[in-house]
């Protein structure tokens, strides 16, 4: 086979070029769903999409389970995130060697949603809140898994899930609304890093829709995905999202219709029916017959899914690579590494010097939580597990409570009695024994799972409803084995299976799902053994007591499930009130995929990490008795109640004051905080600002200028220490509402007792840009700034001003052109929707009375008409008014024709005499109307 395609000499364009056109149109439609089509006579062999890597290989088998997402992130360290990234990409590559149907080289990881709301039930997936933060731990992530070779890949990253996707309530019909300053200065800024540098290589579109367009069909694709990117990338579906297209979202008609149009739009591989990929590419063929797609559109999405497969050196003669082997699986090297990220990533929340420990005689660990490893549903399998228990009995003796409630059930026929061999639950007249006794797990939101205490296993639910006792715990993608509780007279419960939403009833002696509320069975639970009591008196005995609380990965937040609340469970905050009533030297352990909140205020330590992996026990003992110091940093800001954050819905994080940037509230934790078991000392501040040879749109200084910033920090403990140093800007005076504040930076350094040193950062000008709304574009504005340098967004130790030599953006034209309604300056009940299904935004009225102002407009010598494309479902009038959406001077009303939904029309109205600069707003007297942009006719 001396085909140019296989010949690494020839340049890669021409190379997919040659094996394109080698290709039958046929062959070419194969290419276009996950599980590509061999082409025996070419000697192609099939390809698949879709290896899930998150914080290691999962799904396939025991590998290295490293701490997850935004444990990682909170290490504050790219360079270990990138070191994680390549002993992932080598086990990858390892199990696809052994099994290349099984596990692709095109990995799903990164996550680089921002975290903006953390209620949402993923949020142990992201890095950051900070979309700055986010692309930086990416790229990092993403470089590791692509390998070091220039040319060669040894994985295919892919960034998921774009765009704005932060619910899992109702995911795939609910739209984010995305207005062009978040759209620009939070959402995309993740993105755009791993893609710019070359380290990610595909990008998954998410469920929702952005704007009233499903994200699957998103403009953006094309318009900054592929324009970001050095080379070709792939753009993959998310599991099963193709079909919502015609049918959840019924965005379109059909599916060839809703192909097509995924395909324009920049889709290149259908994930789609798992292995069965006859009907989706049936559909494509359809639309290629009936003229929606052309032969061009279908070669440009195959070049892409060629260009991965030849940069993966998938048609050379070798790789880089061929040293990785299966034995680099969980190997020490890796061991190692899982342990050193679970060590950097603990954050020590509060310490009032219990810490470190000065080598205890005896620990009591405690908590549903110390002596158990979790798995989230992107994690790999634990080839071993060190668990808080484990990990600190290899220091010291240890004493263990799990501090759960066991209690006893019954019916009024009698005990409710577990199986032996964990089949169906059953009824004893005469009381059951142990066979009666449960162990209750509160895992928080009102979710409950139980564990029979003669058997060990978990209740759960089996394929035809009957509940058994089999299960080590809640598992699985549809979790069986959680349960609420809900009120019944005389004392009783019933039990609601969370899963399906039904009832355990009782029929003929089998405990069994009905779908009657009224058919449940009135349960009595008598608390036999008090979990908390117990633990306290355990605690008693012991000279400091570690409590080990948080949640479990697939049990109240998910993926497909938000919490409501981020309240730590009530069982385990019952537990840790008692233990520190019982022993005042208790320490409290946090391990979550998010940030929770909790009643008591005067824990003596409080640490926390996400879900840390094989080696977390390892990690915590290191921390806790001080072999190492507490490295990590949040990424999230901790609030003190979910009261104080917006609707799950509400993506507009500058109208809402949501994230750290723009919150004003006192959270229980900031953005960027973790303590030290030393201190540090902060001096010595300069800034200065280096004018640039300045640009097209802006005066000197706006494009190419340096902000430099400097500061000293010195540790002035007895210990030596790690400090991650944080720099913050602040916009002082602006044409629109600025972030209180914003990282710019951070540098982590390691310093002995009584060592210096300075760090620095230089921040190009161009950095401090927004995006401004009047001209489409971003912009420097001439301003003042403040630099502020310190241990978290609220922990400031330095400012210092400077002053940035920007534009001054003038009053906004009115007479310059058209407006498009979304560049609106502030807006009230409107949602942000699609002003047709292929481009283009528009704001839709949800209420009477809604509005959009459009501040500082120049009307010029005067302005004699407005015409605007509208529709309405009802029909209606846009009213025209001036500095006031409800007292202000009328300049004209707007009649709205009733039509469809996409139904534009061109309307126009006259307008009272009106000149100058002045505020103003388009008031929707009706729901339901469209306005997609007017123009301003001028005054002759």
């Amino acid at each position: 086979m001396n085909e140019p395609f296989r010949d690494p000499g020839v340049p890669l364009a021409e190379r997919v070029a040659d094996l394109r056109d080698r290709l039958t149109p046929e062959e070419k439609i194969g290419l276009l769903h996950q599980y590509q089509a061999p082409i025996p006579r070419l000697g192609v062999e099939g390809f698949r999409t879709g290896t899930e890597a998150l914080h290691g290989l999962a799904w396939l088998g025991p590998a290295t389970v490293f701490p997850q997402a935004v444990g990682l992130a909170s290490t504050w360290d790219p360079e270990l995130v990138r070191r994680v990234g390549e002993a992932t990409g080598d086990e990858v590559l390892a199990f696809h060697r052994k099994d290349p149907s099984g596990a692709g080289r095109n990995v799903w990881a990164p996550v680089v949603n921002p975290l903006r709301d953390p209620r949402w039930g993923r949020n142990e997936e992201g890095y950051s809140e900070d979309p700055w933060l986010t692309g930086v731990m990416a790229a990092a992530y993403a470089w590791g898994l692509r390998g070091s070779d220039s040319t060669v890949l040894k994985t295919a990253p892919t960034l998921k899930h774009f765009l704005g996707y932060n619910n899992e309530t109702d995911r795939c019909v609910t739209s984010s609304g995305l207005p062009p300053r978040v759209l620009h200065e939070y959402e995309l800024p993740a993105y755009r890093p791993a893609l710019e540098q070359g380290a990610a290589v595909a990008v998954m579109p998410s469920y929702n829709l952005v704007n009233g367009r499903p994200a699957h069909l998103s403009p953006l694709i094309r318009e900054a995905l592929r324009e970001w990117a050095p080379d070709d990338i792939l753009v993959v579906s998310d599991a099963y999202a193709p079909g919502n297209l015609a049918g959840m979202q019924a965005y379109h008609e059909d599916l060839p219709t809703a192909y097509a149009h995924a395909i324009r739009a920049g889709l290149d591989s259908f994930t789609q029916d798992d292995d069965r990929s006859g009907e989706t590419l049936g559909h494509i063929r359809r639309a290629l017959e009936l003229g929606l797609l052309t032969e061009e559109d279908v070669d440009e999405a195959v070049r892409h899914a060629l260009s991965i497969r030849f940069r993966l050196g998938e048609f050379d003669p070798a790789t880089p690579y061929e040293g990785i082997t299966e034995a680099v699986v969980n190997c020490t090297e890796h061991r190692e590494l899982a342990r050193e990220a679970a060590r950097r990533s603990i954050v020590l929340l509060r310490n009032d010097g219990i810490l470190p420990l000065a080598a205890p005689g005896r620990i009591a660990v405690i908590g549903q939580l110390g002596d158990t490893l979790m798995e989230d549903w992107y994690s790999g399998t634990l080839p071993y597990a060190v668990t808080a228990r484990a990990g600190l009995a290899e220091r010291c003796e240890t004493v263990f409570c799990e501090a759960v409630d066991r209690v006893a059930l019954s019916v009024e026929a009698g005990a409710v009695v577990a199986d032996p061999g964990g089949g169906p639950l059953s009824v004893a007249p005469g009381g059951g024994g142990d066979e009666a006794l449960y162990d209750l797990f509160d895992w928080g939101g009102g979710s409950y799972a139980l564990r029979a205490v003669a058997t060990g296993r978990h209740l759960s639910v089996g394929d035809d409803g009957v509940l058994v006792n089999d299960q080590p715990g809640p598992n699985g993608w549809e979790v069986r084995q959680t349960f609420r509780m809900e009120r019944r007279p005389r004392g009783t419960l019933a039990l609601r299976h969370i899963s399906t939403g039904r009832y355990v009833a009782l029929d003929d002696g089998t405990f069994r799902l009905a779908d009657d509320a009224d058919a449940a069975a009135w349960l009595t639970m008598e608390r036999v053994v008090d979990g908390a009591e117990t633990a306290a008196a355990l605690a008693a005995t012991a000279d400091v007591a570690v409590v080990v609380v948080g949640d479990h990965p697939l049990v109240n937040g998910r993926e497909t499930e938000d919490r409501l609340d981020l309240d730590l469970p009530a069982a385990q905050q019952a537990v840790v009130r008692a233990v520190r009533a019982a022993n005042p030297r208790t320490v409290m352990v946090i391990s979550s995929g998010y940030p929770v909140s909790w009643a008591d205020e005067d824990l003596p330590a409080v640490l926390w990490s996400s879900h840390g992996g094989q080696e977390y026990g390892h990690a915590l003992a290191e921390v806790l008795f001080g072999d190492a110091d507490p490295e990590g940093r949040l990424t999230q800001t901790w609030y003190r109640s979910a009261c104080e954050l917006p609707d799950l819905l509400d993506y507009d994080i500058i109208a809402s004051d949501a994230t750290y940037q723009y919150y004003r509230g006192e959270p229980l934790f900031p953005f960027g905080h973790g303590l030290s078991y030393t201190t540090f000392d902060y001096s010595g501040l300069t800034v200065s600002v280096e004018n640039g040879p300045g640009g097209a749109d802006g005066p000197s200084g706006a494009e190419g200028g340096t902000v430099t910033v400097t500061a000293t920090v010195a540790n002035t403990g007895p210990r030596a220490g790690a400090e991650v140093v944080q720099l913050y800007t602040h916009q002082r005076g602006s044409r629109v509402k600025q972030p209180l504040r914003r990282l710019r930076g951070f540098t982590k350094v390691r310093l002995a007792p009584g060592e210096s040193t300075t760090v620095s950062w230089r921040l190009p000008v161009r950095d401090l840009a927004f995006w401004d709304v009047t001209r489409n574009r971003f912009v420097v504005e001439d301003a003042p700034h403040r630099a502020m340098v310190g241990r978290s967004a609220r922990d400031i130790r330095l400012c210092a001003s400077f002053h940035v030599e920007g534009e001054r953006i003038p009053p906004r034209a009115a007479l310059a052109g058209p407006i498009r309604a979304v560049d609106h300056d502030e807006y009230d009940a409107v949602a942000f929707v699609d002003a047709d299904r292929v481009s283009g935004d528009a704001v839709r009225s949800t209420e009477a009375g809604a509005w959009i102002a459009f501040r500082s407009t120049d009307f010029g010598d005067g302005a004699a008409s407005l015409s605007a494309r509208v529709t309405g479902a009802e029909g209606g009038v846009i009213s025209l008014r001036l500095d006031d959406p409800l007292h202000g001077p009328l300049l004209g009303d707007l009649a709205v024709p009733r039509a469809g939904r996409y139904d534009l029309t061109e309307v126009r109205t006259g307008l009272a005499d009106v000149r100058g600069v002045r505020d103003l707003y388009m008031v929707f007297e009706n729901a339901g109307i469209t306005l997609a942009g007017f123009t301003f006719g001028e005054r002759t």
